[in-house]
C-alpha cells in the first residue's frame, strides 16, 4: 500500500478547483456531491460550470488563477490540463500547507482522487496509486454491479439504531452478532426494497429480544474452496469466510483463499498428506462439533468441492448426528477447474461421451474400482490423488483393454500461478510422474480429450527438451 486511504470532510469548507474544461467539470461534480463550498477558477469556464454557478452550486471565477486564490482553502485541485499552470497551482498550495491534487500528475499531488462508488452514507473508493485511472474505473464499474442502489439508505437505517443497540446489548460480541444478523437477514432486505416501516418494527422487536449469550449451538458451513484460484470461489463461499468465527482448513486450500478470511477469525489447520494426517478424520469431526456447541460460526474449508472425494459427507453425517445445524457450499471441483485452466474439455462429441471421477486411494489403500468398466474408448477418466499409484492405474487400465497410447494429461497445482501441466500416454504416465517430480495436489486425466490441451503439449515439449 503506497498511500494511506482516508476520507476528508469538505462539507461547508472552501475548496479551490483550478480549470474550466472537462476534467474540471468531472471534479466539480464530485465536490458538489460532497457538500464543498466550491470555487472554480479559470479564464474560460465550460458551460456546465457556468450552469452550476447559476444554480448556486459553486462560485465561478472567470479569470486566470492567482497564487493568492488558495488562501483559506481546505483542499486545492488543479484540473487545467496546462502543465505550467498546474505546477504553479501545486506550488501555491504547498506554500500555504494546503493538500493539493493535480489531475493526472501524481508527482505534483499530495493525495489521489479515487474512482468512487457513491451510495450515500456508503462510499467505495478505488485507487491504482495513479498508475492507471482506467483500471480503477473498470474496477469501479464491476463493484457498481454488486452494490445495491439503496445501500446508503440501509446505512442510515443502521445508524439510527446504533445508540439503542449499544444501550440494550452490552457485550461487544453480541452486538456484532446482532448487526450481522440484521445485515444478512430480512430486515436489511426490507430496507433495500423500500419497506422501511416494516423493517423498523422488526428491528425494535429484535433489539428487545435478549441476545447477550450465544445460542446453545452454532452453525457449521462446509465450504468448497475450489481448485486453488481464489477468483473461482462462489460469492456464497466468500460471504461464509467473512462471517466465520472459526475456519478449519486443510492443506489443499491456497493462500489466496485464506486471505479472504475475516481478520479476527480463528484459523485451525487440519491438513492431510499421504500417510501423514495432522488430525485424523474423527478428530476433525469432534472439533467441528465442539466449536459449534460453543456457539461459534464455523467454516470447514476444503479444497475443490467438499462432496467430491473431500469427505464432506462424513463430516455432514457427524454434525447431523450431534444435532448441529450445518449447510454445504459447493465449490468448483479440481476436474472442472483444471480442465478449464488448460483448455481441455472433459467431454467432446468427437472424442468422449462420458466422464468418470475416481480416487487413487481407497479405505485400505488400493481403491475398489471396476477397471474393466472404465477401460472403454470415448470415456474420460479423471483420477484424484493418483500420483503414488500411477503405475498401478496404468497397468490395470491397459490390462483391462485400454490402449497404451491413450493420451494422458497430468495437472499439478491446477488454476494456480505455479500450475504445471505434463502430457504423455497411458504407457508413459508412471515415468512422467517420476521424472518430472510431479507433486500434490495433482490430477490425472486419461482419455482422448487429453490430447486437446495445448498447454499440456507445450509443457511436454519443454520437458522433453530439458531431458535431452
Amino acid at each position: 500500500m503506497n498511500n494511506f486511504p482516508a476520507f476528508m470532510k469538505v462539507r461547508g469548507r472552501r475548496v479551490v478547483l483550478v480549470g474550466g474544461g472537462d476534467a474540471a467539470v468531472a471534479k466539480a461534480r464530485l465536490l458538489i456531491a460532497a457538500g464543498a463550498d466550491l470555487a472554480v477558477i479559470g479564464a474560460d469556464p465550460a458551460p456546465a460550470i457556468l450552469d452550476r454557478a447559476a444554480a448556486g452550486e459553486l462560485h465561478a471565477v472567470a479569470r486566470p488563477f492567482r497564487a493568492a486564490d488558495v488562501r483559506g482553502a481546505a483542499l486545492v485541485i488543479g484540473a487545467s490540463e496546462d502543465e505550467a499552470l498546474d505546477a504553479r497551482v501545486a506550488e501555491a498550495a504547498r506554500k500555504h500547507g494546503i493538500p493539493v491534487n493535480i489531475v493526472d500528475r501524481p508527482d505534483l499531488s499530495d493525495f489521489i482522487v479515487p474512482s468512487i462508488v457513491d451510495r450515500g452514507a456508503v462510499t467505495v473508493a478505488i485507487s491504482s496509486d495513479g498508475a492507471s485511472p482506467v483500471l480503477a474505473r473498470r474496477l469501479r464499474e464491476q463493484i457498481e454491479t454488486l452494490v445495491p442502489a439503496n445501500l446508503g439508505r440501509l446505512a442510515e437505517f443502521l445508524r439510527s439504531f446504533r445508540g439503542a443497540v449499544k444501550a440494550k446489548i452490552h457485550s461487544f460480541d453480541a452486538r456484532r452478532r446482532l448487526w450481522e444478523e440484521v445485515i444478512d437477514g430480512p430486515i436489511a432486505r426490507d430496507v433495500l426494497a423500500g419497506r422501511e416501516s416494516k423493517a423498523r418494527e422488526a428491528m425494535l422487536s429484535r433489539i428487545n429480544r435478549p441476545s447477550e449469550q450465544p445460542s446453545s449451538a452454532g452453525h457449521v458451513a462446509i465450504v468448497g474452496a475450489g481448485p486453488g484460484d481464489p477468483e473461482l470461489l462462489t460469492v456464497r463461499a466468500v460471504r461464509a469466510l467473512q462471517d466465520a468465527d472459526v475456519v478449519v482448513h486443510d492443506r489443499l486450500v491456497g493462500d489466496g483463499v485464506l486471505d479472504l478470511i475475516r481478520r479476527d477469525a480463528e484459523r485451525i489447520y487440519v491438513g492431510k498428506s499421504m500417510s501423514n494426517h495432522s488430525v485424523p478424520q474423527d478428530g476433525i469431526n469432534d472439533l467441528l462439533v465442539s466449536q459449534a456447541r460453543a456457539g461459534k460460526r464455523v467454516v470447514r474449508l476444503k479444497g475443490g468441492d467438499p462432496f467430491v472425494f473431500g469427505r464432506g459427507g462424513e463430516e455432514l453425517d457427524a454434525l447431523r448426528a450431534a444435532g448441529i445445524e450445518a449447510s454445504v457450499v459447493p465449490g468448483i471441483t479440481a476436474a472442472t477447474g483444471c480442465a478449464a485452466s488448460i483448455g481441455m474439455p472433459l467431454t467432446h462429441r468427437d472424442h468422449a461421451s462420458a466422464v468418470t471421477f475416481v480416487t487413487g486411494h481407497g479405505v485400505d489403500g488400493e481403491p475398489d474400482i471396476d477397471w474393466n468398466a472404465l477401460a472403454g474408448e470415448r470415456h474420460t477418466l479423471v483420477v484424484y490423488m493418483g500420483l503414488s499409484r500411477a503405475a498401478s492405474v496404468a497397468q490395470k487400465l491397459i490390462g483391462a483393454g485400454r490402449g497404451p497410447a491413450t493420451p494422458v494429461a497430468i495437472v499439478e497445482n491446477g488454476t494456480r500461478t505455479d500450475e504445471r501441466v505434463f502430457a504423455g500416454t497411458l504407457a508413459t504416465m508412471p515415468e512422467i510422474v517420476k521424472t518430472a517430480r510431479v507433486g500434490a495436489p495433482a490430477l490425472i486425466v486419461i482419455g482422448e480429450v487429453a490430447a486437446l490441451a495445448d498447454a499440456a503439449r507445450d509443457v511436454a515439449l519443454r520437458a522433453s527438451a530439458q531431458a535431452v
